[in-house]
């Protein structure tokens, strides 16, 4: 089939459309006598269609109002939408690197020994993620982390390449012309305080879901709580975006042992759909994931309609359509993760529907990199995965983040491998942490506790 047209939706991924979009909303509500709306309001109401955003901006109007707005509204941001918007910062290199490296990213994972799903003649097999229309993802069935994780420790093993274990860098060190020269490091089982001196240094220290941001659950590592981001910024890099935390739609809400647990999004790829508990479909089944987020928390408190739980309400994801749809089999084919840990607890997600509420997943901000890797302040000081902000923007789609990880990845090792050639360092000192606490001093702010955190506070060896 030969498609005359394609249509990118770049809107709140890699675009910036907010001030054209409030400023479009403003002048419909204008010819009523309504109130201007904030950028930060617009932010808060769109993703639900272009109604129900100015249903919100343009608060008690009636059915006929809304649309009598709407008649103002859709032309004028028809013919104003380019007007204001742009690209986030940095996204058109990244962007660029992100889709141009793919290829030889996957190639080369697979010749190092990943187990991707292919099909009996050898093909790479693609599937569906939400927010897309075309199959565009590779995937370890349901293990696709945990299977690159195996493959890349072998590897790092295989080479004799030393790990230290058990530490973590408390601070940054840099010299007396501001180079990263290294970093202070804290052995959590002994206690002891060590220096790592170095002529680049990369962070990859992954998101922030274990600071629980409105007390939401999350799916992150006991270890993502942000740290990377706060030795970065305290050196003097720069944040993008801090204020995006993607919400993965589907976090395991029962049974309490599971809690936030992240049930991967290839579920619903490959059939299974959200229902209240009413057993009524909500959603289209392929929204992207704050649209999916977004809808279950509203059927969940504005509507009513979420299954209640000593944890609070959710809806269910209907497990046992997969097989109704592909036959049995497919979810122990498909997703041998998902069945496994349900079975844990004696939950057969073949027989059983599961309960499932968001959960905090990704942190879209970071510290803001070139397009080479390095950060736009400090040479020597790169940055990869989870804790980079603006290869995204401000939303993310299925599938990128594994994909970010090894290309960034990749380029982040290359770069500061050739950069280490051609850098000559001073004495590491501490110099940017005191300069830091004069400026909090003169601010008049006041800090709290232990920074970096390392772990949440209810780890068992709490700092």
């Amino acid at each position: 089939m030969k498609y005359k047209t394609i249509l990118f939706d770049m809107d709140g991924t890699v675009l910036y459309t907010l001030p054209d979009l409030c400023d479009s909303v403003n002048y419909s509500l204008a010819q009523f006598g309504y109130a201007p709306i904030t950028i930060e309001q617009t932010r808060r109401y769109v993703g639900n269609a272009s109604r129900r955003l100015i249903e919100q901006a343009a608060p008690g109007a009636d059915s006929e109002t809304v649309d009598r707005i709407l008649d103002f509204y859709k032309p004028w941001y028809a013919a104003h939408c380019s007007v204001k918007t742009r690209p986030y910062d940095g996204i058109p290199e990244l962007l660029r690197r992100l889709v141009m490296e793919a290829p030889d990213a996957i190639q080369w994972l697979n010749n190092l020994g990943v187990m991707f799903d292919k099909a009996a003649d050898g093909r790479m097999i693609t599937t569906h993620g939400g927010g897309t229309s075309r199959k565009r993802m590779h995937a370890c069935k349901d293990y696709s982390g945990a299977e690159i994780m195996r493959t890349v420790r072998d590897e790092v093993l295989n080479r004799k390449i030393p790990v230290v274990e058990f530490t973590s860098a408390v601070e940054l060190l840099k010299d007396e012309n501001g180079q990263v020269a290294g970093a202070v490091l804290l052995n959590m089982e002994t206690d002891d305080y060590l220096v790592a001196k170095a002529k680049t240094v990369v962070i990859a220290t992954g998101g922030a879901g274990r600071l629980h941001y409105q007390n939401f659950p999350t799916s992150n590592h006991y270890g993502a709580t942000a740290d990377g981001l706060i030795l970065g910024y305290r050196a003097g890099a720069p944040l993008l975006y801090q204020d995006t935390i993607q919400y993965h739609p589907t976090g395991a809400l029962y049974p309490s042992q599971i809690y936030g647990a992240l049930v991967t999004e290839k579920v619903r790829s490959i059939g299974a759909m959200l229902v209240n508990r009413e057993g009524e479909a909500f959603m289209h089944p392929l929204e992207t994931r704050d649209v999916s987020a977004a809808s279950i928390i509203r059927e969940c408190s504005a509507r009513g309609k979420g299954v209640h739980t000593p944890l609070g309400d959710g809806v269910w994801l209907d497990t046992p359509m997969i097989e109704q749809l592909h036959g049995a089999g497919t979810i122990e084919k498909r997703i041998p993760a998902m069945l496994r840990m349900y079975m844990n607890y004696d939950i057969d997600m073949r027989k059983q529907p599961i309960l499932v509420y968001p959960t905090l997943h990704y942190q879209n901000g970071g510290l803001e990199i070139g397009g080479d890797g390095f950060t736009k302040t400090i040479p020597n000081l790169l940055v990869a995965g989870e804790a980079v902000g603006g290869i995204h923007g401000r939303n993310r789609l299925m599938g990128n983040s594994l994909l970010d990880i090894i290309v960034f990845g990749r380029d982040a090792g290359k770069a500061a491998a050739a950069k280490a050639k051609t850098i000559t360092l001073g004495t590491p000192n501490l110099d940017h942490i005191y300069q830091y606490t004069d400026m909090l001093k003169e601010a008049g702010c006041t800090e709290e506790g232990v920074s970096p955190l390392l772990l949440p506070h209810y780890a068992r060896h709490e700092r």
